[in-house]
């Protein structure tokens, strides 16, 4: 093994191969560009909305709107990385595709192994958030389920431990016990989460159907609770706008960014896309700013009808309209959430099996997840593996836990699609001439509009926060939230003689940058976590993957 080879780089050529008629993979085109950003949408609006906007805005107060806002510029400059690359790679795969062209196999490797994370594992929070509403909506028609048959055995166990009075210490007092091992278990999440695998299964064209009708009942109920909500603004609520300084809004970083990953979720679908090259970005797109419209206006609504001390729950929607005694309204945000949620689901159930069947392709994987279903023309094999990857942790996992590790993959993920468009070589004119129509990010050069910002933005944080570098560089104090922080500044640093000697292409440049500070509000633990998760990864690509690529055979 020579470390050069960990580098090897797919042709862009035989990525681009996969999507002509003779090696076409058996997959329907049947997704129009109106299909892709409803998708888009449909992945977007979810567990973000109805219930991690909560514990953000508990957070940061007000002020969680500054957080919306970054977050998606951050993603504005990733979409339209992930925009050229869908455009100059229209294949299935996502961010492990463009990274096998840009930066290599290992790299490869590993943004396939941090979208694991992004789709399959985020999609076990989406099931508990789908859960606690799907028994809400229940309860109003006077049906109920044991509770503990409601909540996962984590959960339970922590009530008990702490003796925490609530429907977890019910759950366990009341669980039956076989074998000495009490019987506690999410059933509505597990159940959602066979329903949605054998929807994906079946087939695209029958997905898309649903999922367009989803967007529709759950955009229409949006607007209704914004509507309704804003006759109970009161403008009192909107102070103080950050009652817990930047940092508090900062500490959202998690729950607002998991509200935005599913716009890559419509990249996995170009094999389906009738016109990937020009209806892939333009889906990305066009979702992505709606619901950031969407989630800005949602966060005034709810953060001016109560205080924000009283949004720190999984149910927040239905929390502020119970507060103000609209009862008729908590059956509508049920029914709203339950919608929103399996959207959610389907559409990450749908992305995993595409990155593994791609990377089956290239042989990193088993060639069985590459397998296309004969009649219903879906990756069948690596959708049944998805369901399980799903299901079996929704029985000893918790929803926090999961929350904070599906957001930091899919910011590393991000930062890597970002920088692979830095890294990408420019195309000649004829290439340019064939993606004529097609998507391209405009060439800004970055030689000295990034240095003159950087330095301006460097001395504007002297003068506004003049304690920001004294706190920052004292790390005697909570050392490991302020490290993250003296990498980026650092990493700012480095790049303005890299973007000046090179040229560098600003959109990208930003992208990378926005997402690398985004990295910075993630917790120690989170990246403990995510450090574990790489190593596991590793080890599995050293042990199959380097041998078995297709890459080692050529």
């Amino acid at each position: 093994m020579s470390f050069k080879s960990l580098f090897r780089k797919k042709p862009l050529a035989a990525a681009q191969d996969n999507t002509d008629d003779s090696h076409h993979s058996g997959l329907n085109r049947v997704l129009t560009v109106k299909d892709l950003t409803f998708f888009g949408i449909a992945a977007i609006i979810g567990g973000g909305t109805f219930s991690a906007i909560g514990n953000a805005c508990f957070s940061g107060g007000p002020g969680v709107v500054l957080l919306y806002v970054i977050c998606a510029i951050a993603c504005g400059f990733t979409a339209m990385c992930y925009a050229e690359f869908a455009s100059r790679v229209p294949v299935s795969g996502s961010a492990y595709t463009y990274a096998y062209v840009s930066f290599g196999e290992l790299f490869a490797w590993i943004i396939g192994w941090a979208l694991l994370m992004e789709y399959s594992i985020g999609n076990i929070y989406i099931a508990f958030s789908w859960s606690g509403y799907f028994t809400n909506l229940l309860s109003s028609f006077g049906l109920h389920i044991p509770e503990y048959l409601t909540i996962n055995y984590h959960a339970a166990h922590l009530a008990f431990t702490e003796n925490k009075v609530g429907e977890g210490l019910t759950a366990w007092n009341t669980a039956p016990v076989i074998g000495g091992l009490r019987i506690i278990f999410d059933l509505p999440a597990v159940v959602i989460n066979v329903i949605i695998t054998a929807l994906v299964y079946i087939g695209t064209k029958e997905s898309k159907n649903f999922s367009n009708l989803m967007v529709y009942i759950k955009l229409a109920i949006i607007v209704l609770v914004i509507i309704v909500g804003a006759w109970y603004i009161d403008i009192d609520n909107w102070t103080p706008f950050m009652p817990n300084g930047f940092g508090g809004v900062m500490a959202g970083v998690s729950a607002v960014f998991f509200a935005y990953i599913g716009f890559d979720a419509v990249s996995t679908l170009a094999e389906e896309s009738k016109n990937p090259q020009r209806d892939l970005p333009r889906g990305m797109i066009y979702s992505l700013v709606a619901c950031t419209i969407i989630y800005i206006i949602l966060a005034l609504v709810i953060t001016g009808m109560v205080s924000y001390t009283q949004l720190g729950v999984s149910d927040p929607l239905a929390e502020i309209f119970a507060l103000k005694g609209v009862k008729w309204m908590l059956f509508i945000v049920s029914i709203a959430a339950v919608v929103a949620m399996t959207s959610v689901m389907l559409v990450f159930q749908m992305g995993q099996p595409r990155i593994w069947m791609t990377m089956s392709r290239d042989g990193l994987m088993p060639k069985k997840f590459a397998e296309v279903h004969p009649k219903h023309k879906t990756p069948g094999f690596a959708t049944l593996i998805t369901g399980l990857v799903v299901g079996v942790p929704i029985f000893f996992t918790d929803e926090n836990f999961v929350l904070d590790f599906t957001s930091i993959g899919t910011l590393f993920a991000f930062v890597l699609v970002c920088g692979g468009v830095l890294m990408l070589s420019p195309q000649s004119k004829e290439e340019l001439e064939a993606r004529a129509g097609k998507f391209k990010i405009p060439y800004i050069n970055s030689k000295y509009i990034y240095p003159i910002f950087m330095i301006a933005v460097l001395i504007g944080l002297q003068l506004l926060l003049p304690d920001f570098y004294a706190d920052t560089f004292n790390l005697a104090e909570a050392a490991d939230t302020k490290i993250p922080m003296l990498v980026f500044l650092l990493f700012t640093v480095v790049m303005m003689p890299i973007a000046f000697t090179k040229n560098l292409s600003l959109i990208p440049l930003l992208g990378l940058l926005s997402c690398c500070y985004l990295l910075t509000g993630m917790s120690a633990t989170n990246w403990t976590w995510f450090g574990i998760w790489l190593l596991i990864g590793l080890v599995i690509y050293f042990l199959y993957g380097y041998r078995k690529s297709n890459l080692s055979k050529s």
